[in-house]
This record gives C-alpha cells, sequence and structure tokens, in this order.
C-alpha cells in the first residue's frame, strides 16, 4: 500500500525542481507567486440522446470516470425540458469531476505519458487556450486509460478534459505544459 504521508506524485516534483526555475527564468518573473502551476483539472462526459433512450449508460458514464479519475464523479442532471430531444428535467446526461492536488497531478502524469500514446493515429494536441491561460482538449475514446477494462465497456464514450492553470496569458500556459511535455502539434 501507498503510504500518502510521505508519496508526492512524479510531475510535482518535477514542477517544483525543474520546471519552476526554468519558468522563471524564461519569463523573468520576479517572486515565486507570479509562476503560473496548475489549479485544477475539470473532466466531462457527455452521453447525450443514449442516456435519454437508457438510464443505465449515464450510470455507466459515472462509473468510468470515476474510474479514470480516481475520485467519484458527479453526475449531470438537465435543468430544463426539451421535447425535440426527449430531454426531461431532472434526467442524469453525462458525468463530471474535478481533481485537485495530488490527484491532479498524477491524473496528469497518466494522460500525458500512458494515455495521449495509445490514442489512434495520434499527432499531437491542437494548442486550445481560451485567452486567459486554461486549456481544453477532447478525447473520442476514453477507453484510451489503462484503469478501464475494456472488455467490461458497453458504450465507448469521448471525453472532455479542461486544465485550469494560473497564467495570465495564453503563452505563459502553453510554456508551462510544454515544460509538463504535452505533446503540441503546432
Amino acid at each position: 500500500m501507498l503510504d500518502t504521508a510521505t508519496y508526492t506524485p512524479r510531475l510535482k516534483a518535477h514542477f517544483r525542481e525543474v520546471i519552476k526555475p526554468a519558468l522563471k527564468s524564461e519569463f523573468g518573473y520576479s517572486n515565486d507567486m507570479q509562476i503560473p502551476r496548475l489549479e485544477k483539472i475539470v473532466l466531462n462526459i457527455g452521453c447525450g440522446a443514449e442516456s435519454v433512450r437508457d438510464s443505465k449508460k449515464a450510470k455507466s458514464a459515472v462509473e468510468d470516470l470515476s474510474t479514470i479519475a480516481g475520485q467519484r464523479a458527479v453526475a449531470t442532471i438537465a435543468k430544463n425540458s426539451i421535447a425535440g430531444f426527449r430531454v426531461r428535467e431532472g434526467m442524469t446526461l453525462g458525468a463530471k469531476v474535478t481533481v485537485r492536488g495530488d490527484r491532479m497531478y498524477d491524473f496528469m502524469d497518466r494522460l500525458i505519458t500512458v494515455a495521449m500514446p495509445r490514442i489512434r493515429d495520434f499527432r499531437g494536441v491542437k494548442p486550445a487556450f481560451d485567452g486567459r491561460g486554461n486549456f481544453a482538449m477532447g478525447i473520442k475514446e476514453h477507453i484510451v486509460f489503462p484503469e478501464i477494462n475494456f472488455d467490461k465497456v458497453d458504450e465507448v464514450w469521448g471525453l472532455d478534459i479542461v486544465i485550469v492553470t494560473t497564467a495570465k496569458s495564453d503563452a505563459e500556459a502553453k510554456a508551462l505544459l510544454k515544460h509538463f511535455n504535452m505533446p503540441f502539434n503546432a
């Protein structure tokens, strides 16, 4: 069993020892608190029409997302009824989870070193920043994560990943993620 009192994620130690000094010299920060860092990672699975026909699909998405994140995911629920899509208010439509702290660094490590290389025809991720230093990406198949047992999966879901940083600009956030070895294609 892992001793959580002394355990430090590999990427967190790498951030402290290598990335912080590199960013400080690269951008000329005078204070360590100016250095951008990861704040949280938000994961989301939207089931859509599948969950309207079968409510077990949404429960399956919640379980799979909980397995991937390492903590319990929350079901996302429809706020309004939409007759055209056969959605009623209160119906479960997907799952979401926010990871912070050590779990965030563990997830980031698994995403970059294990899951992304398993993506079919992978050529890197497109830099998609929001103007405030946050990065968003999508994965078409959640089964690229090793925690998911392929034989027990009844539906393959797409996964949205939003990496929230404390960076003030997209250039700072891109430099931070490049130091984490995020495979950008441009």
